[in-house]
């Protein structure tokens, strides 16, 4: 077994999602409690995972306009329908700020960038269509933009990304396209409870 902050994880577990993720060993300890808070012990009888409905009661997501489509980058980590928390914890990484100097794959710009790509295309094809892009946008924005400023919005941003006028933006075309500091926006704040664990610096 770990020490005592790890609970049911062991010690080299919390090595390895250190190594993986960026996340301290008292983030993780605190993530770790509020995925226990929230799981199903038995899913599928394959132990301690969360099912869609456990993330549908994460207030986090819930007031997320694009909730539905965080939720679901969880589920394509797992490739299953119930998420256990090294997948948990791999997705959330995406949402930690950068860290200069730090070399870390799934808290780089191109991943967060990527998560993002994702999150617009919705029919997972690779690609994002004018229409995608418009349905996002009335996630995002509800009735507080006409059909007509939204339509505008969508036929400015492919005469601006889609360089090869192919009606579809790519992610390469999305990466070179998309503000600079867009990346920062992608942040959901799971690490709320303080943690009792030892120091984060560890």
């Amino acid at each position: 077994m770990g020490s005592k902050s790890s609970m049911m994880l062991r010690d080299e577990e919390i090595k390895e999602i250190q190594a993986e993720t960026g996340f301290s060993s008292g983030q993780i300890f605190c993530l770790y409690k509020r995925f226990m808070n929230l799981n199903d012990y038995n899913c599928q009888g394959s132990g301690i995972l969360l099912t869609r409905e456990k993330f549908n009661v994460i207030p986090e997501l819930v007031v997320n306009p694009l909730g539905e489509r965080i939720i679901d980058a969880f589920f394509k980590e797992s490739k299953s329908d119930c998420v256990n928390f090294r997948e948990f914890v791999r997705v959330l990484a995406h949402f930690r700020p950068i860290q200069p100097g730090c070399n870390n794959k799934l808290n780089s710009k191109e991943e967060k960038l990527r998560l993002i790509f994702n999150i617009y295309d919705l029919n997972n094809d690779g690609y994002i269509s004018p229409e995608e892009l418009q349905t996002i946008l009335h996630m995002m924005t509800g009735e507080s933009l006409s059909d007509k400023q939204k339509k505008n919005i969508v036929k400015r941003t492919f005469q601006e990304a889609d360089k090869d006028n192919d009606q579809r933006i790519s992610f390469e075309e999305f990466s070179c396209a998309i503000t600079r500091d867009a990346d920062k926006e992608l942040s959901v704040n799971f690490l709320k409870q303080k943690s009792s664990s030892p120091s984060d610096d560890s």
